[in-house]
């Protein structure tokens, strides 16, 4: 069974997939003419501007909600992971990849907006939603959407909820000496709590604590380049040189650097892969490129400051080995010896502790809690929002809150269950999930990129024209845009 899982899974997890992530990152930035460079400013000022309603949260939630699934594990271990295998310049690409997925970003989340829907006092919207409408409510539309939901609520709700809770059971019993189980229980209540106020709990939650842990794991790395100021023009020099060939002690592994900065950018900003759009889709704009601005700055912040900060806190202490990935080989050995299976959250570790003597792994403990509870948190959201979209769709557009209490049981238990469990399988079938949805998103994007490009040029029209952020409005009947009904409601609202 383990055989066939990983045989899937590195089909699924090849580097086409890798390919068709960059693709789309450069197709969308080409379109909006470096839009993540031009409106720089406009993506801060959307992103503090903007109220929360009775249906949607505000621009800063929803910003807040979908960081909170992009920034977890893969921050630490990830980039960990990328120097170990492909050297300091693994980071470079990293940032390049960043660059390039915001444009995914903007594109996947003004599609979200686009095509929202209110249900039940909340607005809901996805992947599912902008393929069935955007793609003109074919048999082939509803099928598609149908796969894409049945796909994220198993990869998402099901099995990687357990995968999150076993990395933190692990962690918090080494450095604490807490037994898995309380650890289990802890976690359980606390997202109970979360989960079952709805969107509107889990917007605030993330809205105090994502600002509030990131700020204070950037501020960890901002002391220890200050500290280790001195390395910081080696450290960017092995960097640049290392991304391009140039530094001799990386220059025969070009080839895992570029891979590996692309992988791992891609699997910790997430950009183009389909879990943002949930949480963009639920908050209450003037118009839907406003989150596809603020969304592509969420990929700058997980990226180029979260994943920064752990880059610089183990290339500046250096406090990491490289190996060579096809002989497990030693290639350069930073000061710090590790061995393969110390590859992860030890080199972060060790990094700290070389400013604070112990300290490392419990800040690194309790920064990757953090990082895990928000995780799971957007993972719940866009499991409900995918189980909802399944069971109108069965019944005909009526909801079911068995179903919804159900969802909630089934995830706290694998919470529970991944916790106390190893979860390696079904850390490989959640990744033949998100995998999964990664190829069915980004292609549906793809497919619907004039779309995008109408809701870009008509904001930018508006905002060159001198128009103040809060007064601009959306028509998609005079953009020639179908399906967009909570749109073509609003504005036949706003006429009268």
């Amino acid at each position: 069974m383990e055989n066939i899982v990983n045989a899937v899974n590195n089909v699924v997890w090849s580097n086409w997939l890798v390919y068709l992530c960059l693709l789309a990152g450069v197709y969308f930035s080409l379109r909006t003419k470096f839009s993540q460079i031009r409106n720089l400013k406009t993506m801060v000022k959307l992103l503090l501007n903007g109220e929360k309603s009775d249906e949607g949260i505000s621009s800063f939630q929803g910003f807040c909600t979908a960081l909170a699934g992009r920034i977890g594990t893969g921050n630490i271990a990830g980039v960990a992971t990328a120097i170990a295998w492909g050297g300091p310049g693994a980071l470079f690409w990293m940032w390049a990849i960043a660059f390039l997925g915001a444009g995914s970003a903007f594109a996947e989340s003004t599609l979200g907006q686009l095509y929202k829907e209110q249900h039940e006092g909340q607005y809901r919207g996805g992947p599912a939603y902008y393929i069935e409408k955007g793609f003109g409510e074919t048999g082939f539309a509803k099928a598609y959407a149908l796969l894409f939901a049945i796909v994220t609520v198993i990869a998402i709700g099901v099995l990687l909820p357990g995968v999150q809770s076993n990395s933190i059971a692990d962690a918090v019993q080494s450095s604490f000496g807490l037994s898995k189980p309380i650890t289990a229980g802890i976690l359980v209540v606390l997202t109970g709590i979360v989960v079952l106020g709805g969107i509107k709990r889990i917007g605030s939650a993330a809205e105090f604590i994502v600002p509030f842990m990131g700020g204070i794991y950037i501020l960890m790395a901002v002391i220890i380049i200050i500290v280790n100021i001195r390395q910081l023009p080696m450290v960017l020099g092995q960097i640049f040189k290392g991304a391009f060939g140039a530094d001799p002690a990386f220059g025969g592994i070009i080839g895992s650097t570029i891979a590996w900065g692309v992988k791992r950018g891609v699997y910790s900003n997430e950009a183009g892969q389909g879990t943002g759009p949930q949480a963009s889709s639920a908050a209450e704009v003037n118009h839907p490129a406003v989150q596809g601005f603020v969304q592509s700055f969420s990929v700058y912040v997980d990226t180029l400051f979260v994943c920064s900060a752990t880059g610089f806190m183990i290339l500046m202490t250096n406090c990491y080995t490289t190996f060579n990935e096809n002989t497990k080989q030693v290639i350069y050995n930073a000061g710090t010896s590790f061995t393969t299976d110390q590859i992860g959250p030890q080199y972060t570790i060790a990094g700290i502790n070389t400013l604070i003597h112990g300290f490392g792994g419990a800040f690194v403990t309790i920064a990757l809690f953090f990082f895990v509870f928000t995780t799971l948190m957007a993972y719940y959201y866009i499991a409900e929002v995918n189980l909802t979209y399944i069971i109108k769709k069965i019944t005909g557009g009526k909801s079911s809150k068995a179903a919804t209490y159900a969802l909630v049981v089934i995830f706290l238990v694998m919470i529970a269950f991944g916790a106390v469990k190893s979860a390696s399988l079904a850390w490989t079938m959640g990744d033949i999930g998100v995998g999964m949805m990664a190829w069915l998103n980004i292609i549906a994007i793809l497919i619907l990129s004039n779309t995008v490009i109408k809701c870009f040029n008509d904001y930018e029209r508006q905002l060159k024209a001198g128009i103040p952020t809060t007064e601009i409005t959306f028509d998609p009947v005079s953009l020639g845009i179908k399906g967009a009904t909570f749109w073509e409601e609003k504005a036949a609202k706003e006429t009268k």
